[in-house]
């Protein structure tokens, strides 16, 4: 490819182009499917790079933190093996992001009722007040984004999703849930 035909390349070209080279050089049949998951992958990146760079790194937190954050605000208390569940993260990664959202003042780390080597984890108050300021930023800009399609199509795109995501028992899916 020459350098000028590089620089007109864009994410939409790149799609025809890697469509085009997989199924006439290679002979690969599922362009769609390509197409689909790559456009999905990258919107899934933008956006996420979007929430964190516009909400909250200028607060000083990660995206990461936001989502062990969220789901012990509105399900919590938890232990971190439910936590690293729910937010996707694995128990290594929750247990190192625990510490500093600890040392922080976010979240509390107890010991379980029913078992003395369980712990909990649970926003302290603190950690309660930021993540609601935190996710009134956060709402907002997920409005804006969510705000180009109609309602009607917001609702038909996460049934799609649901779709992908529930009938992933139909293959051999890698991941953690």
């Amino acid at each position: 490819m020459s350098a000028s035909a590089e620089d007109e390349l864009d994410f939409w070209s790149f799609i025809e182009l890697a469509n085009r080279r997989l199924s006439a050089e290679y002979g690969f049949r599922h362009q769609l499917a390509t197409e689909l998951l790559l456009t999905l992958n990258r919107t899934s990146n933008i956006v996420t790079y979007d929430l964190e760079a516009s909400v909250h790194r200028p607060r000083g937190r990660s995206w990461s933190g936001f989502r062990l954050l969220f789901v012990v605000w509105l399900a919590g208390p938890l232990e971190p093996r439910k936590a690293a569940e729910l937010t996707g993260m694995s128990r290594a990664a929750v247990s190192n992001l625990s510490k500093t959202l600890i040392a922080d003042g976010l979240l509390a780390r107890t010991q379980g009722e029913h078992d003395g080597r369980s712990v909990l984890l649970s926003l302290t108050e603190r950690g309660e007040r930021e993540m609601v300021e935190l996710f009134k930023a956060q709402n907002d800009r997920e409005y804006e984004w969510a705000s180009v399609l109609t309602e009607a199509e917001q609702r038909i795109l996460v049934m799609l999703l649901d779709k992908l995501v529930t009938n992933r028992d139909q293959f051999d899916v890698r991941g953690r849930n």
